[in-house]
């Protein structure tokens, strides 16, 4: 990919992220869009977020792959990886060699490695000193991600973190943990969502998401809203 077009999709999708940021813009979607950027722009293999909930635990709530999800929810049985270790210090956390991680990252390192993830970067969704999640970036090949990509990685999180959480809702704790805590409810009835849809379409659960989100964009609603109808069987795919 030329410099010059790779430049033109980061300046695109930092206009695609700016443009969810009003009244009534779809969470679940924003991040999405987020580490499927991540993805495609930033040579990751695989991303995803983890957002904190109201008990300040980590709960995954947006990937690229089963893959990567199955890394982080291994991540978050043991309670200790970079991915955690990024959101309680609320710094980048770089492995470029996932098999030489500290013995406490055991069950991470077997998982990421079964998975066929070489090196991960953990990058904190902050703002100022409040830090809400991660973003995690997997690659399949040892080595570190250049500046310029980590800068960027960090400019989406931000970007993603603002979207979440305005500024006034810094000030009111409640509205906070409730806006977060909504976003995660949502995210489970998307998990039942695709399992309804990829058995009775008999596809993939990632295909059965792209039909979900793809519906949800084509008639102007959130994925959250597309879920709920599935999951009451009041729609069908």
């Amino acid at each position: 990919m030329s410099t010059e077009t790779r430049e033109g999709q980061l300046l695109q999708t930092f206009a695609k992220l700016a443009d969810t940021l009003v009244v009534g813009y779809d969470v679940v979607d924003l991040l999405q869009l987020l580490v499927e950027t991540c993805r495609d722009l930033l040579g990751a293999t695989a991303a995803g977020i983890l957002l904190a909930n109201s008990d300040g635990e980590l709960e995954l709530i947006a990937s690229t792959s089963e893959s990567s999800r199955l890394v982080e929810m291994m991540q978050l049985a043991a309670e200790a990886g970079p991915c955690v270790t990024s959101y309680e210090i609320g710094e980048l956390v770089v492995v470029s060699d996932i098999g030489a991680v500290p013995p406490e990252w055991s069950r991470f390192r077997d998982s990421a490695l079964q998975q066929g993830f070489a090196a991960v970067y953990a990058v904190p969704l902050r703002l100022r000193e409040t830090t809400i999640g991660t973003l995690n970036l997997f690659q399949s090949e040892f080595g570190q991600m250049s500046d310029q990509d980590l800068i960027a990685a960090q400019a989406f999180a931000d970007v993603a973190t603002i979207g979440i959480l305005h500024e006034r809702s810094l000030r009111e704790s409640g509205a906070v943990q409730a806006q977060l805590q909504n976003a995660l409810n949502s995210r489970i009835l998307i998990e039942q969502a695709k399992g309804v849809v990829a058995h009775s379409r008999s596809v993939s659960v990632d295909d059965a998401f792209a039909l979900i989100r793809a519906h949800a964009r084509a008639n102007q609603l959130g994925i959250a809203e597309v879920a709920a109808e599935i999951v009451g069987r009041r729609m069908t795919l």
